[in-house]
């Protein structure tokens, strides 16, 4: 049986559930109909932009540029700090009405799912109305704006609702609409192909999505190896993959930054933060379920340049202090000459923490093991400063660095 495959997606999700909490709360004023950003915390400097509002994105106001360039193309711009506990909230209200129309719903982002609508034509009739219905609904008694793309398979789905928004229905409902719709448009629209494939397509003079459908394969794979093929497939809409509920969202890393409210020059001073950084990182990693095998440190300077290390573990690890080790030993040889302004730890090469290959050279700690699951439930449950390092009293940093979206589902059981 031919299978019915939704994919909502949120539109400009934080500024939208910013927008909503406040119409709801007794203010007149809608930040989506102005030009307004969500932003960081400019007093401390952590100034960038993470959502705009589209009367803010017309003066060319990009995600991800620092609130101060932001501002200097648009003076009245209104800035809204970040609220992660908001966005959660909204993301599980979200889920929530999702399952009334299907119970296949797998989440794969904090603001995107995909729901399995086939067999349930019979509860809730025609698939196109009923995604026009869910729409509404989110709509009306939510209070935000999500697009709904509709097709045979999750790829088809996704591309769909991209098509145009926001608060738009979207179907390819067969392979003829697939090709009127999805072949003009540019490769680098087509979902997994990312920023590096899309110069390596373009010397090959394929430039749409309807070029990379029609390549050589052999082509393409004499190039790209087996990702050349994968994507042409991806072009023609080949894709099967079920809505599994307890898929997880795709992580290939996990990291987390912080730019210092004051210039470091102190080593030691510098170690703190690197630990708080660890912290979060550590709890994320076991959160998601996985360990690493791989760990980076990025440094940037007072003159905004800026240098990164990275090496593997003996053994995939989760442990937050064996994450510390390894970055203290990174930044001891990275540590430049001039005041630090920010730092980052990234971990990647995950695999599930259910199944690991241990190390001789290595030993594995099930005391410590535990040790960081009960800060971890301590932490979420009373907030990140109940329990800290005793290196961080009196020190006048923060014991834990970072929010927690990057993980969004570690907080959806407490909230």
């Amino acid at each position: 049986m031919e299978k019915t495959i939704m994919h909502i997606d949120v539109n400009s999700a934080y500024l939208s559930w910013e927008a909503a909490y406040r119409l709801q709360h007794g203010e007149s004023l809608d930040l989506r109909q102005i030009p307004s950003v969500i932003g960081g915390d400019e007093a401390s400097r952590h100034g960038i932009v993470l959502a705009k509002s589209i009367p803010a994105k017309k003066y060319g106001i990009q995600t991800g540029e620092t609130l101060f360039s932001a501002r200097q193309k648009c003076p009245g711009l209104v800035v809204v700090p970040v609220n992660y506990p908001l966005y959660m909230m909204c993301h599980n209200a979200l889920i929530s009405l999702l399952k009334e129309f299907s119970p296949l719903v797998q989440v794969y982002s904090i603001d995107e799912a995909f729901l399995d609508y086939t067999g349930m034509e019979a509860v809730w009739g025609n698939p196109v109305k009923a995604a026009h219905r869910l729409k509404d609904r989110i709509k009306n008694e939510l209070g935000f704006t999500v697009n709904v793309g509709v097709s045979y398979n999750k790829l088809l789905a996704k591309m769909a609702s991209e098509l145009e928004k926001p608060d738009k229905v979207h179907t390819i409902l067969s392979r003829e609409d697939m090709i009127r719709k999805l072949w003009p448009l540019p490769v680098r629209e087509l979902f997994m192909v990312g920023r590096a494939t899309v110069p390596r397509l373009y010397r090959l003079n394929i430039f749409t999505i309807g070029q990379l459908a029609r390549a050589d394969p052999e082509l393409l794979r004499a190039h790209l190896k087996s990702w050349g093929p994968y994507i042409r497939d991806l072009a023609n809409g080949i894709e099967n993959s079920p809505v599994s509920p307890d898929a997880r969202p795709p992580i290939k890393g996990i990291s987390n930054s912080t730019t210092i409210p004051f210039d470091v020059d102190d080593f030691d001073e510098a170690r703190k933060v690197l630990l708080s950084l660890c912290e979060m990182v550590g709890m994320r990693l076991r959160q998601a379920g996985f360990c690493a095998r791989l760990v980076s440190v990025y440094l940037r300077r007072a003159d905004l340049t800026g240098q990164s290390h990275q090496r593997k573990f003996a053994a995939a690890t989760d442990q937050t202090m064996k994450i510390f080790e390894y970055a203290l030993q990174l930044m001891k040889e990275i540590w430049p000459d001039k005041p630090l302004r920010g730092m980052g730890v990234r971990v990647s090469e995950l695999v599930p923490n259910d199944r690991l290959q241990l190390s001789f050279l290595d030993p594995y700690n099930g005391k410590k093991k535990r040790l960081d699951e009960t800060l971890d439930s301590l932490r979420m449950r009373f907030g990140p400063n109940v329990v800290m390092r005793s290196c961080f009293l009196q020190s006048g940093l923060a014991p834990v660095t970072g929010g927690v979206i990057e993980n969004f589902q570690m907080m959806s059981s407490i909230l």
